[in-house]
């Protein structure tokens, strides 16, 4: 039986056969939720008040960081109330808002990371050009560029997932509305949105991907023909971080969106979702942090940590 009514809720099911683990779940994404808010926070700020970090590598970090802030505000106070208590419940409403941000930020930050790409392509390849091509104006044009592709995905998907005749259980084996596990709860045809998902993935997962793996392997063919182990230490300096970060981010999307219809695999989704959600906006501002040694120097100096130490 199809449930063809306007759904007044939906519940999300996310890890409830696992009480246990859903109280350990809660203090994990608590701890992680604070510091993605003060690790993001702290990178937008850097960037803003260091004037050494007003680069266009940088500029893209911090749209890529306030993206994080954004992304995992959308979900982890709900997540947080679930897995504390009983309740797991979440309104048609709510559902469909939740919908449209996941699909708004996913794209957008698969577009972000392609410029990423592209811009470290430039700073490698052809450095000497470098502040000629990445001028400011063009940052914020492919800034916007990937924040508004990101927003006109999301308004072409968001509609027909939502127009799913739902089965009456309306139980949603996941954390969060998301847009396979909406198609999992219909009990119609779902054809066309099983199309629709994978031709967005295709452009919006494996075309960026695509772009990607051709940007490094330009970076890696100039660097082999220099034969230079100070350019490979400088090219691995100037790309390792976005290389880290483009990895983790890929292998969670493609293991949550482009996963086999079948009961095992659709668990293992759901701990690579929650991961997504809550571990890839945390990790991100850490690899950029950890591995740069300009981010690392404007800390210290926002501290006054870098005044002190030249004084001694």
């Amino acid at each position: 039986m199809v449930n063809h009514s306007f759904p007044v809720d939906f519940l999300l099911l996310g890890f409830s056969e696992h009480p246990g683990l859903e109280r350990i779940l809660f203090m994990v994404v608590s701890i992680s939720y604070l510091l993605t808010l003060v690790g993001n926070t702290l990178i937008i700020l850097l960037s803003m008040l260091d004037p050494r970090l007003h680069s266009p590598m940088y500029f893209f970090l911090s749209n890529l960081s306030f993206l994080d802030l954004c992304f995992t505000t959308s979900c982890v106070p709900q997540m947080l109330v679930h897995l504390w208590g009983p309740r797991k419940t979440i309104s048609f409403l709510g559902c469909s808002v939740q919908l449209f941000i996941f699909l708004f930020l996913g794209t957008t930050e698969c577009v972000l990371l392609t410029v990423m790409a592209f811009d470290r392509y430039v700073a490698v390849c052809q450095p000497l050009h470098y502040a000629t091509i990445i001028h400011p104006r063009l940052c914020w044009q492919l800034a916007a560029v990937a924040w508004v592709m990101g927003l006109v995905q999301s308004v072409v998907q968001t509609p027909p997932t939502l127009r799913l005749p739902f089965c009456p259980h309306r139980q949603i084996d996941d954390f969060a509305c998301e847009v396979p596990s909406l198609i999992q709860l219909s009990c119609g045809d779902t054809t066309y949105n099983e199309i629709q998902l994978a031709v967005s993935s295709f452009i919006f997962l494996v075309m960026p991907l695509t772009l990607i793996l051709i940007s490094y392997g330009s970076i890696a063919w100039a660097v082999l023909r220099i034969n230079s182990a100070i350019a490979w230490r400088k090219a691995l300096g100037t790309c390792s971080s976005h290389l880290i970060v483009i990895t983790l981010f890929y292998s969670l999307v493609i293991a949550v969106y482009l996963q086999p219809k079948n009961p095992y695999a659709q668990k293992r989704g759901k701990f690579f979702g929650l991961f997504y959600a809550v571990g890839t906006p945390l990790l991100n501002p850490l690899i950029y942090s950890l591995r740069n040694k300009e981010v690392k120097g404007a800390l210290r100096r926002l501290l006054g940590k870098d005044k002190d130490s030249r004084e001694n």
